[in-house]
């Protein structure tokens, strides 16, 4: 009989703080730094969501930079009943807070998975605050059209969503078997699922210009994806 496989011990020590008036608005922080890269995790992600923070937050601390991992009102099971546009709201009050509250001078935003589109929806708002960003990271970006497209029950449910949206219920809450992981509305469903939905950014059918008019305004300030 095989001995249970261990899994890897994941521990940071740092900081935990609140940035905003809501439950969900806390953050954690490793380095006691001016500059911060902000990791920004994708659905169902919370804090330690990768593996790789623990050296990353070494590796960044060496160089005096700051890690921070922020929840957000749609981390964990919450991005059903969430929105690219809250997630923005609520990165741009974490940034204002570390600028006013932590003296800081710049941060780096990186985002996995599906927190990529958070930073390229961030990035759009242009806010005050959006100046501090010095760079951003795209790690694995994916296509969370094509994935549920993949799903039985995906075309039928796109259908349902649209309906609703049109019948003023885009906040109501779609079937359970819509999104059996957690509760979500029409609104994003239909945002993550159908095609040119506010989510959808990195489809691999998305034309040239499509790309552009989602994508291009990343051009103004450093941007690196890496795909895995």
């Amino acid at each position: 009989m095989r001995p249970p496989t261990s899994q890897p011990t994941l521990r940071l020590s740092g900081i935990l703080f609140k940035y905003g008036t809501k439950s969900a608005q806390v953050a954690f922080r490793t380095g006691d730094f001016k500059q911060q890269v902000i990791f920004i995790g994708g659905l169902t992600d919370g804090l330690l969501a990768t593996e790789y923070l623990q050296p990353l937050s070494m590796a960044l601390e060496a160089e005096k930079w700051s890690l921070v991992q922020p929840l957000l009102s749609s981390s964990y099971s919450g991005y059903g009943t969430s929105s690219l546009k809250q997630d923005a709201l609520e990165l741009d009050q974490l940034i204002s807070y570390l600028i006013n509250k932590e003296d800081s001078e710049g941060v780096v935003l990186l985002g996995h998975s599906t927190g990529c589109q958070d930073i390229v929806h961030y990035m759009r708002s242009n806010t005050a605050c959006s100046k501090a960003v010095r760079a951003a990271i795209l790690q694995a970006p994916v296509s969370d059209r094509e994935y549920r497209a993949t799903l039985p029950e995906t075309a039928d449910m796109i259908d349902l969503a649209a309906s609703m949206i049109k019948e003023d219920k885009a906040m109501d809450l779609m079937p359970r078997e819509a999104n059996p992981d957690a509760p979500i509305t029409a609104y994003r469903y239909y945002s993550l699922c159908a095609y040119m939905g506010d989510d959808d950014m990195f489809s691999s059918d998305l034309s040239d210009d499509q790309l552009r008019q989602r994508l291009g305004h990343m051009s103004n300030i450093p941007c690196q994806v890496y795909l895995y």
